[in-house]
């Protein structure tokens, strides 16, 4: 990708001469001083005016689909591989090894991903990212036909770890094609319709999670993991050859920036620390994923006691639906004058939906509440989104989202290995007992799962308190207003 480097005079100018973090907030909140919001520092590397905004959405919708493409396939695999291994090996701790690793990857790679987007062209990061996806799962096609299955499947021997590493690192690398993508909003959408393409975006994350929640274990069910290797492989390529059909002459160069290497953690830092009131957005949304990882530790445990394995991935790809129907909700509407607040009015609902969606072992109240709890999700991430794309620099976006990416990646996992064990050995033994069971039947009712109940309910109140807190915050001012004067500026083309 060398072509697409940016010229070093101009990241030279922009960095400063290299004077450290302190130079690199100077530029940024020069940027911000100057009313400019989200308008290029290099309004040269931008023309809106080649193409009218009906043509760069329909170029949006290109990239979106195939990014969708991607996302689903490398999903499809990735869970395609967990099931296969718990079947081969029914050792939980190499499926809760092969989890780990992944979310780890994204959280220690995402500033990376951010720092190359920055740096060069948004197809030509998008076009790196699907080769080297595809190159990996050819070597574990390759791997899985050489290898026989007794060796590959065995725990001490180190051919199951690097099939396992190659998708993986297959799987993460495609994740930096979810941070250009964010970068092309700024690009190819009209500042006033960000939120509705961000929508959209949430859409497909909601797609992708009721394809792998339904077509992953059919796939390792009925085909084996030789042929799910083989439709991954062909889906990968098709998104592959699609992106070259796929044309963004609006961005004529890659814009100078200050990024360099291929980790700037310092530039990452900067580039939130010089927005006023940004990381504590970041840290927010990170705090709402620390409540999320609840959610991700006994979802499927509360729903494996309610319904049989065979028909909670179904129920749970329902709910899903929820995913969809918000992103459509936001495509069609919006989110408002300040979308920080319509952030913050859903983390409200969430909670309240997260503490009464088990306060009985009723089937259809679980499923409605999640579908309810999913359809909100959309509307926070779409919030952050927006927020970041209009007060951040476009030649700044890349490191902003990737060191959201990395803090907001790692936060549900943490607490999902902090809470399982805390469950597990505490308080699900308290409420199975005769003295808890009796002491929470008025609130939450009887049954084998109040344990669980009782984790979601403080959890809930604990979401519904932070936002209200956050409401009274003077960075809660703050962001609303730097969001507020940036959208009152027009951007530069």
């Amino acid at each position: 990708m060398t072509e697409q480097e940016p010229e070093g005079s101009d990241a030279a100018a922009v960095d400063g001469g290299g004077t450290g973090l302190h130079a690199d907030a100077a530029v940024a909140n020069a940027t911000e001083a100057d009313g400019q919001g989200s308008s290029l520092a290099d309004p040269e590397a931008v023309d809106t005016t080649l193409r009218s905004p009906e043509q760069r959405s329909r170029t949006f919708m290109g990239i979106l689909v195939n990014t969708a493409l991607a996302n689903i396939t490398t999903s499809y695999l990735w869970f395609a591989l967990t099931f296969w291994v718990y079947l081969q090996t029914r050792n939980v701790i190499a499926t809760g090894v092969v989890g780990g690793a992944y979310m780890l990857l994204i959280a220690l790679s995402s500033i990376s991903f951010g720092t190359f987007v920055d740096r060069y062209r948004k197809l030509a990061v998008m076009r790196f990212a699907a080769a080297f996806t595809l190159v990996m799962f050819l070597l574990a096609g390759a791997m899985f036909l050489l290898t026989p299955v007794t060796s590959l499947v065995d725990l001490t021997q180190p051919w199951f770890w690097v099939f396992t590493l190659i998708i993986l690192v297959g799987a993460v690398v495609e994740n930096m094609r979810n941070i250009a993508l964010s970068t092309t909003v700024t690009i190819l959408i009209e500042p006033d319709r960000r939120a509705n393409a961000n929508g959209l975006v949430g859409m497909v994350q909601g797609l992708m999670f009721i394809v792998t929640s339904v077509l992953s274990g059919l796939s390792v069910g009925l085909l084996g993991m030789g042929w799910t290797i083989a439709v991954a492989l062909v889906l990968t390529a098709l998104a592959f050859v699609h992106l070259f059909t796929l044309r963004m002459p609006e961005e004529v160069r890659a814009a100078a920036t200050d990024a360099h290497g291929g980790f700037d953690l310092r530039g990452s830092i900067a580039a939130v620390l010089a927005i006023t009131g940004l990381f504590a957005l970041i840290v927010f949304s990170t705090f709402n994923n620390f409540i999320g990882g609840v959610y991700m530790a006994l979802m499927d445990p509360y729903g494996l006691e309610l319904f049989p394995v065979e028909l909670w991935g179904a129920y749970f790809a329902l709910g899903s639906t929820g995913f969809i129907v918000g992103g459509w909700l936001i495509s069609k509407f919006g989110l408002g004058r300040n979308p920080l607040r319509t952030m913050l009015i859903a983390v409200i609902v969430m909670g309240a939906l997260g503490a009464v969606f088990t306060l009985r072992e009723w089937a259809w109240l679980y499923i409605a509440g999640i579908w309810l709890y999913l359809v909100l999700i959309p509307f926070v991430e779409a919030a952050e989104q927006t927020i970041i794309q209009q007060v951040v620099p476009l030649q700044r976006q890349g490191r902003v989202f990737g060191f959201a990416m990395a803090f907001e990646s790692a936060a549900a996992p943490i607490t999902a290995f902090l809470i399982a064990p805390i469950a597990q050995f505490w308080i699900i033994p308290y409420a199975r007992s005769e003295d808890g069971a009796a002491q929470l039947a008025p609130l939450l009712g009887e049954g084998t799962s109040r344990g669980i109940a009782l984790v979601f309910l403080v959890a809930g109140i604990i979401m519904i308190l932070a936002a209200l807190l956050a409401f009274l915050t003077p960075v809660y001012r703050r962001v609303s207003a730097t969001y507020a004067r940036a959208a009152e500026v027009p951007e530069a083309s």
